[in-house]
């Protein structure tokens, strides 16, 4: 059994890893995409629907498609998943125009962004308690390790010649998300082979068997026993069939009424969010009919809605004269209200996407928000890093990814010392320490001189800070949201981490984007591009290279202002995470 669940454990971090490349794999080649689908240079804010369309799928599928896995099964539902996201891949290689790349990358996002929690949740299924945070972890590294390889990915597959058959382009960009279509293919047989059917039912000790609880009245039928599960990704729990005792963690045998009881109250009280009133009845009935499971549509739908409208909010098609298109402040107030009217609803609901009702408030929520500021930096980060190394120093994709990786390898290096500095120090000293490190890191980044050639090492050591004060946060906010959140709520706890970060790439790189494409047109309004019309090659040649210093004096004024205002955000960050749980992790240790 211990076996079998490994091999699960390998398949389930793979699709995990495969949607957390994508995510990050078009920051190597947004240049090249613009260009092929016919984004100017100088009009790079339109290419910011490609970024952040991934990321409002994402971010927005996560939670309710993780819901749905639980009513009808993780293998059916990944198998749809991966499917999907072989299709968005399908629509974005093919794609010929900004509106279809955008779609395309949309339906990716929308399909990588559920496998997360579906994993997580089929983890929860699978493995005790005791054993279940190993499990959880090791799914975590593959998403944190798709942030980290992601551009190098891409740069490596965007390295493949061009090539043309039957008029289609395989090769360039292209073949990054050609090469999708294969691996969700094998991702595809790897779950059919691992994961067990039905839905989502913890196996025995013994093998494959899902470990049912028996009912209070009479046992299920078959059809009754494939419609439960023992685990949920909305809170963590075991649920049960109405009318059934519950099967404790690493146990086979049923509990009397008394001990039912008892371990429901240990277990953090009720199970929200799945049963409802709709447990109560079938009880009534006598408990020979579970109750189907309820997905939040509504909170789903209202999170989405909110996201889009915020995004929609911030993009500007034409930053010429304002940071915000003519319909920003009113399509943004009303993305702010319709979040509003989703906390409203999460708070009163019976059935709620992330049910983190018996946890503190007050720490959960600061410690997510610096995973929200934390995430907004990264993705500032990776992007603009990338156009700096590609505007400014004429790199190719490959070789910009690479410089890239100074900062994606302090990233990694500093994550690994921020779990260890957070034993000995604390959870909120170390995210203190990290998001200040990082501030710094981008400070040092914003006063980078315009010939970058001639900065020698300065651009690599300003990465390394930056990426290290980054790192160092990623452990102390998970181990912080931990520590505050009850044992049967970590799974969804988990989850609320990655959301909170992917919602601040979304919105950081949308509001940072929306400042710096304004800067970049306001520097470049008064510029007239010279044509070789009329005057000699020589004068020509001269206005020609004239008009590309400012340009790229332009760039690097956008450049390092963006940097700047990062500088701020994890500055906010560093003040937010004062409001993180107190931890003494040195006392803990001695």
């Amino acid at each position: 059994m211990r076996g079998t669940r490994r091999v699960v454990l390998g398949a389930g971090g793979a699709v995990v890893l495969l949607a957390a490349l994508d995510a990050y794999v078009v920051v190597t080649v947004l240049i090249d995409v613009a260009a092929d689908v016919g984004i100017p240079l100088n009009h790079l804010e339109r290419a910011t629907p490609i970024v952040t369309g991934f990321l409002l799928g994402y971010v927005a599928a996560m939670p309710l498609l993780g819901q749905l896995s639980d009513r009808y099964g993780r293998r059916p539902l990944i198998h749809a998943c991966l499917a999907a996201f072989a299709l968005g891949s399908v629509l974005t290689a093919l794609a010929a125009g900004e509106v279809m790349v955008v779609a395309g990358r949309s339906v990716q996002g929308i399909a990588g962004g559920a496998l997360l929690p579906i994993t997580m949740a089929l983890i929860g299924d699978l493995w005790d308690e005791h054993e279940r945070p190993v499990a959880l972890g090791a799914v975590g590294a593959a998403q944190e390790l798709g942030s980290a390889l992601g551009p190098l990915y891409g740069g490596v597959l965007a390295g493949i010649p061009a090539t043309v058959v039957a008029g289609v382009e395989l090769g360039g960009w292209h073949a990054i998300f050609w090469i999708n279509v294969p691996l969700a293919a094998l991702a595809a047989v790897a779950v059919q082979l691992t994961v067990p059917s039905g839905t989502g039912g913890r196996t025995d000790s013994a093998g494959d068997r899902p470990v049912l609880p028996p009912t209070a009245a009479r046992p299920l039928t078959s059809t009754a026993g494939a419609a439960e599960h023992t685990g949920s990704v909305t809170d963590g729990t075991a649920a049960r069939p109405a009318g059934a005792t519950r099967v404790p963690h690493g146990s086979s045998g049923p509990m009397n009424a008394a001990g039912q009881e008892a371990g429901s109250q240990e277990a953090g009280g009720q199970e929200a969010g799945i049963e409802g009133g709709d447990g109560q009845e079938a009880q009534a009935r006598g408990g020979s009919e579970p109750p189907a499971r309820r997905i939040d549509v509504v909170g789903g739908a209202l999170l989405a809605l909110a996201l889009g409208l915020l995004v929609v909010g911030l993009y500007n098609p034409d930053p010429a004269k304002t940071v915000l298109p003519p319909w920003g402040l009113v399509v943004i107030a009303a993305g702010v209200v319709v979040a509003g009217i989703f906390v409203w609803w999460e708070i009163r609901s019976p059935v709620r996407l992330l049910d983190l009702s018996t946890t503190r408030k007050g720490p959960l929520l600061a410690t997510l928000a610096v995973s929200f500021l934390a995430g907004a930096a990264l993705l500032v980060t990776m992007v603009f890093v990338q156009l700096t190394a590609q505007t400014l120093l004429g790199l190719d994709a490959l070789a910009a990814s690479l410089v890239l990786a100074r900062f994606l390898a302090a990233l990694t290096v500093g994550a690994l010392l921020g779990g260890l500095l957070g034993r000995r120090l604390g959870d909120r000293a170390v995210a203190v320490a990290g998001m200040a490190l990082g501030a710094a890191g981008y400070w040092l980044m914003s006063r980078w001189p315009l010939d970058l050639r001639s900065a020698g090492l300065v651009v690599d050591l300003d990465l390394v800070v930056a990426g290290l004060g980054l790192g160092l946060v990623i452990a102390p906010v998970s181990s912080a949201v931990l520590r505050v959140s009850p044992a049967v709520q970590h799974g969804v706890a988990s989850a609320a981490v990655v959301v909170a970060r992917m919602m601040g790439m979304l919105i950081g790189i949308a509001a940072v984007s929306a400042w710096g494409f304004y800067r970049f047109q306001s520097l470049t309004a008064h510029l007239d591009t010279p044509l070789p019309f009329g005057v000699d090659a020589v004068t020509y040649q001269r206005r020609l290279a004239e008009y590309t210093a400012k340009v790229q004096a332009a760039l690097h004024t956008e450049y390092t202002e963006m940097f700047l205002v990062t500088a701020f955000v994890c500055l906010l960050g560093a003040a937010v995470a004062l409001l993180m749980p107190r931890h003494e992790g040195s006392r803990r240790a001695r």
